[in-house]
């Protein structure tokens, strides 16, 4: 089984610029970022990179990133903001950049293993897991610019549902072929070919590196199109209502456990709830995930519950589950050893055998990577920036209005709170999630600012009244 990236994957990393340029040309700049960042996120090669000595690799991250950066630059003729006032999103975006170096300066010390040395970190491992950072970062600031206005929170489900109709058919080909696209075009697995062996068939994959991520999109696609239901919203000929039932379809074929419940719970709500409901929801969520590391360092998560519960269902995810959680317990009590800054990088945070030298983790949630290498601090920078957005959002959804705005807003919410909690489990942080998320935070921003300029909250939507009424 091949290995090493074919030329075709590396032309396909090279051209993605050129793409971007196609778009930022020819198309709106909220439509062409958009389609730059998720365009990357379905068709760019898992794993393949491009590294020159000093900077950063370029990858399926990094490179629509800079292209969507690039492209933002020359359309509006300025960079995107990166601090406004100072904020708690200020506050969060520079914990991120000064976090590494506290890291670095607190882990100078190289770890000995019977088999390797674990250096130590140095002001260039800062330097380097900084601009790391802030290129991560940039969908967000990009989102935050260019996709504030109550159009752009319509654009964001149009694009997702286009998106997921032409991605079920490669999905459906590898549902009844198995997994071997990203293999056939750009010569290599991007996963463990067994992982993705499920009820005597395959789960679909395509080109986002799992099934799990796949079926992830799946769902928020079928999320998205309830919501062109709910608000009459057709794709040319396209009945909101049939598109729905399709793309549930196709997620029922990716068998994904976790992406079948979130689905099961979000097109109900998007579809019929109130969106004050559906913040809500939005808000316990994204509280959830905030302090589920601390409820896990406490003993407060019902681990055994949970795992007896799956076991219910199916005995396999039982025995994953116990897996996952036992991992997450060795390295918590890794962790906690320097739990305010993390270990660094170079796989400090790591649990070894103490004989062998083994490497005995499994890391699966981004929450336990993050507070693994960079501490408390680290995380709270981090999913800061992400919780922050639905908490601004439904303090400002008073301020938004029509109810078809509000039904946009609170959508957006809640598929970016379900990103989140999904981060508890998997470690799927994509520059989709950061878009989202500064989407969802420059639409709050705005109707902050409306509401400053004439519009008074009420607690109630549909009573929103002027100052000059009043």
């Amino acid at each position: 089984m091949a290995s090493t990236p074919n030329w075709f994957a590396i032309f396909m990393l090279v051209a993605w610029p050129a793409v971007a340029v196609i778009l930022y040309v020819y198309r709106p700049v909220n439509q062409a970022t958009l389609w730059t960042i998720l365009g990357a996120q379905l068709l760019l090669p898992v794993g393949a990179s491009i590294k020159f000595e000093g900077i950063p690799q370029f990858d399926k991250t990094s490179i629509p990133n800079l292209a969507a950066l690039v492209g933002c630059i020359l359309i509006l003729r300025r960079p995107p903001r990166i601090f406004s006032g100072f904020g708690l999103t200020s506050i969060f975006v520079l914990m991120s950049i000064i976090g590494p170096f506290i890291t670095a300066e607190l882990n100078t010390d190289p770890i000995s293993l019977p088999r390797q040395i674990l250096p130590a970190e140095t002001h260039y491992d800062a330097l380097s897991a900084m601009v790391f950072q802030f290129i991560a970062l940039i969908p967000f600031f990009l989102g935050r610019e260019v996709l504030r206005n109550s159009r752009d929170n319509a654009e964001i489900m149009r694009v997702l549902v286009i998106a997921g109709l032409v991605y079920s058919l490669p999905m459906l080909f590898e549902v009844r072929m198995s997994p071997q696209l990203h293999n056939w075009f750009y010569g290599y697995f991007s996963s463990d070919f067994l992982q993705q062996v499920r009820e005597g068939g395959f789960r679909p994959v395509v080109f986002m590196g799992h099934g799990l991520l796949a079926a992830f999109f799946m769902m928020t696609c079928t999320v998205a199109a309830a919501v062109l239901w709910r608000t009459e919203t057709r794709l040319k000929r396209l009945p909101p209502a049939g598109v729905t039932a399709y793309l549930g379809t196709i997620l029922i074929l990716c068998k994904s456990l976790g992406a079948l419940v979130y689905a099961a719970a979000l097109v109900p709500l998007v579809r019929y709830a109130k969106p004050r409901t559906q913040f809500r929801v939005a808000l316990v969520l994204a509280t959830i995930a905030l302090f589920y590391p601390l409820l896990r360092f406490s003993a407060f998560v019902p681990t055994e519950t949970m795992i007896e519960t799956a076991a219910m269902i199916d005995t396999d995810r039982a025995a994953s589950l116990k897996t996952r959680f036992d991992n997450e317990d060795l390295l918590l009590q890794r962790a906690s050893e320097r739990f305010l800054f993390g270990w660094g990088r170079w796989g400090r945070a790591r649990v070894y055998d103490e004989e062998s030298g083994k490497d005995m983790s499994i890391t699966d949630g981004r929450w336990i990577i993050t507070i693994g290498q960079f501490g408390l601090f680290g995380f709270v920078a981090e999913f800061g920036l992400l919780i922050l957005p639905v908490f601004r959002a439904a303090s400002a959804l008073g301020a938004a209005k029509s109810k078809r705005e509000r039904i946009y807003l609170a959508a957006l919410a809640l598929i970016l709170a379900v990103n989140i909690v999904d981060l508890l489990p998997n470690a799927g942080l994509i520059p989709w999630t950061w878009l989202l998320a500064g989407a969802l935070l420059g639409r709050a921003e705005s109707l902050t600012i409306l509401a400053r300029e004439g519009v008074r909250f009420h607690p109630y939507p549909n009573a929103i009244k002027s100052k000059s009424a009043a």
